[in-house]
């Protein structure tokens, strides 16, 4: 597989994210899903909409989310509504749950190293395409968050992140917790939802992870963790895989004094497995150039 293109820039504003969308080259069709991150209640890394505000609007895209499968604000639909409007998303953009209602919708992963299926909010058959914009930091679960996390428990029905939390073993959100399983399994079953995700939209999907506010925690939760390094900037590419891999190269090459306390998180976790086998799956590759955009 020839190497993927990343496009990087230090520049972190709204502009920048439209810019690092630009460098794409690529054009999103009919209607466009735009995959954020709403941020917990009382978490104070999440990127606002303000921030994503010039890049929703440039692709005309309806904001997407779906309910968590844990204790908080965002687990079932009318608490996640309310702290949508307070978080300010509902002031400038269409935001759809996408699991408000059931059925799920169930995608096929024939090849999967763990799962098989896939269960994701039934209102992503409306989309035509999709944005994937991510907050790159740590994460206690997974090791790190990016655009795999995103495409797998973002786009995850709250039976669907169970799902892909137990290996495929349970999908009852009140023994969630109960015999989890060993982490590589979690992390494949990750990268089992993400692949289904990314070839569901069979091309009409990109691709923007934002590194900033770089937190070993998640914005998923209501305490974090304050950053423990310096902003690094902003990255896209049409391949989630290279483009988790490229930050993930990022950190580990800085010099930032937080360095190490990142790295422990990821690595504490195994997070870098997920790229792994991400690769072996199909998704995309490991191997990429890295483009500076001035």
């Amino acid at each position: 597989m020839e190497k993927a293109k990343v496009y990087f820039t230090r520049e972190i504003s709204e502009d920048s994210v439209v810019k690092m969308y630009k460098a794409l080259g690529k054009e999103l069709i009919g209607k466009v899903a735009v995959k954020v991150h709403s941020g917990e209640k009382g978490n104070q890394n999440y990127l606002h909409p303000e921030f994503m505000r010039a890049m929703i609007e440039y692709v005309g895209g309806t904001v997407v989310e779906c309910n968590t499968a844990y204790e908080g604000a965002r687990n079932y639909t009318d608490k996640h509504r309310k702290l949508m409007e307070e978080h300010g998303w509902t002031k400038y953009f269409n935001v759809d749950i996408m699991d408000a209602s059931g059925p799920d919708m169930k995608l096929d992963i024939p090849d999967g190293r763990v799962i098989k299926e896939n269960f994701v909010g039934k209102n992503m058959v409306n989309y035509d395409s999709a944005l994937v914009l991510s907050h790159f930091k740590g994460h206690p679960m997974g090791g790190y968050g990016g655009a795999l996390k995103q495409l797998s428990i973002g786009f995850a029905s709250t039976e669907g992140k169970v799902w892909i939390h137990s290996a495929g073993t349970n999908k009852d959100q009140n023994t969630l917790w109960d015999n989890l399983p060993l982490q590589d399994k979690f992390l494949e079953a990750m990268a089992d939802a993400a692949n289904s995700v990314h070839k569901y939209f069979n091309g009409n999907i990109a691709y923007i992870n934002i590194m900033c506010n770089l937190s070993v925690d998640c914005d998923c939760c209501a305490v974090a963790e304050d950053p423990c390094m310096k902003d690094i900037g902003i990255l896209s590419s049409l391949d989630p895989v290279a483009l988790d891999q490229a930050c993930i190269d990022l950190i580990y090459n800085s010099s930032d004094e937080g360095r190490d306390h990142f790295v422990e998180r990821v690595e504490r976790q195994n997070g870098k497995h997920i790229i792994d086998v991400s690769e072996m799956l199909g998704t995309g590759t490991k191997e990429y150039e890295l483009i500076n955009v001035d």
